[in-house]
């Protein structure tokens, strides 16, 4: 059988271009997108990696052979593909590998209305129906193929999100943009134009060879740019997106990086201030703050596993009108429950924007811990490492276990997270705590256990 494990990822597809990942292949992943999600119509979108044009018009193709009409609108942010599926009512796919380096590329998948395609909603069959006919050669193309036609929908994409947040009253922001190269130069002109923002564009020139830096603004070597020109400009703030520009990241006028978690509760307390009563969901790591200031707000907290198939079937199942994570996704009910980051940025911009204060004094109302970041071990045996820990802590004084989503590990002033990487023989750390010296001393005790 064709192994297909290095290409088929829980929540997209990723492989080295073009030995593993390639038009052919694609071409049967349209096929038995069309056939598992039984659509009549899709829509496709692609990024500025180099085979991203040809795998997405191959995919096409592959769709068109099921039967199904296919609008594919181009060059576009993967949150623009979500607002085409959205609007349209279709399923979608985007050719992207995100944040991940040049050399890959793959695919996301959705329902239409933007509805998350995992492992068991969907997935787990295109990658079987794709394995063996990988094997067993394609069938043969139905009687009636469907059609594919373009369509350009970054207007309206823009359109949409300036209904939900106001821009226009705010105070005149200088505001520096760091595109990496990837889909936020193409989205973030448009949605910016004629508002009172003075834009410094650094590397918007879309190239999938990513010559500045990585395209992924988690790693902090690749904000060091976008920092030096916030603080060397006298800038208001700084944003950055990844590849695909669907997670936006922020430092303030200090050029400091502003907590993920602290921009979920600062866009929380608006979004609840929209719609009073609200739920709003956070991942397992978003800090404290989150559903402190959630509750704070009159809205309801409910934390869930990492993950964007999770947070977005939990805000199905309880109707939130907002959700968070600590990678720096967003989520939003009137963006039919998927992330943008661009929403969540014109959020900071308008809270920014509507008082007089420095981005610095305006989150620090929600940034009020502790906390160690992600940290990654590389370890032989995962399931032991964790038992070591869960052995470690239980039972002391003070302290509950739950299981979620690995570990965590919880006291009055403090709590871990451990958790496996799904890809790699990593264990992931998070630590907080009420203070740094608190923090420092579990991180290092957590990780005394972890490498053990």
């Amino acid at each position: 059988m064709t192994d297909l494990s290095q290409i088929v990822k829980a929540y997209d597809v990723r492989g080295v271009v073009p030995a593993q990942w390639d038009e052919p292949l694609a071409e049967l992943f349209g096929a038995a997108f069309v056939e598992v999600t039984a659509a009549d119509a899709i829509v496709i979108g692609h990024d500025m990696r180099p085979s991203s044009p040809g795998l997405s018009g191959a995919f096409a193709r592959g769709a068109a052979s099921r039967g199904a009409d296919v609008t594919q609108i181009g060059l576009c942010s993967t949150d623009e593909l979500y607002f085409a599926s959205g609007s349209l009512g279709l399923p979608g796919a985007m050719f992207t590998a995100s944040h991940n380096p040049a050399r890959y590329n793959g695919i996301k998948m959705c329902r239409a209305g933007a509805a998350p395609v995992g492992q068991d909603t969907g997935l787990a069959d295109i990658r079987a129906l794709v394995e063996r006919w990988a094997d067993e050669g394609a069938p043969q193309p139905v009687a009636a193929p469907g059609t594919i036609t373009q369509r350009d929908v970054l207007t309206d994409y823009a359109a949409h999100l300036r209904a939900l947040v106001d821009l226009g009253g705010i105070r005149p922001l200088r505001v520096v943009v760091d595109a990496g190269n990837g889909m936020g130069g193409h989205t973030v002109p448009t949605v910016f134009e004629g508002l009172p923002l003075e834009l410094d564009a650094m590397y918007f020139e879309l190239d999938g060879s990513f010559p500045h830096h990585e395209a992924n603004p988690l790693d902090p070597k690749n904000i060091v740019d976008l920092q030096a020109r916030v603080r060397e400009t006298g800038a208001d703030l700084g944003l950055a997106f990844d590849g695909d520009a669907d997670r936006c990241f922020v430092v303030d006028e200090n050029g400091d990086p502003v907590s993920p978690s602290a921009i979920t509760a600062l866009v929380a307390a608006r979004e609840l201030a929209k719609h009073p009563g609200g739920t709003v969901i956070h991942n397992l790591i978003t800090s404290w703050s989150v559903p402190e200031v959630v509750r704070e707000n009159g809205g309801e907290p409910v934390r869930t596993r990492v993950g964007h198939s999770f947070i977005k079937e939990e805000m199905a199942t309880t109707g939130a009108i907002f959700g968070g994570e600590h990678s720096a996704h967003y989520y939003f009910r009137d963006f039919w429950n998927a992330d943008t980051g661009m929403l969540a940025a014109m959020h900071v911009l308008a809270a920014l924007g509507g008082q007089q204060g420095p981005l610095s004094q305006l989150v620090a109302q929600y940034d009020r811990y502790a906390a160690s970041g992600e940290i990654n071990s590389t370890v032989d045996d995962q399931t032991g490492r964790l038992a070591a820990i869960k052995a470690a802590y239980q039972g002391r004084d003070g302290v509950t276990l739950d299981e979620l989503d690995g570990l965590t590990v919880t006291a009055d002033d403090w709590w871990f997270n451990v958790r496996a990487s799904n890809t790699e023989p990593l264990l992931r750390l998070n630590v907080e705590a009420r203070d740094t010296a608190t923090a420092d001393r579990i991180r290092d005790e957590a990780l005394a256990i972890i490498r053990g």
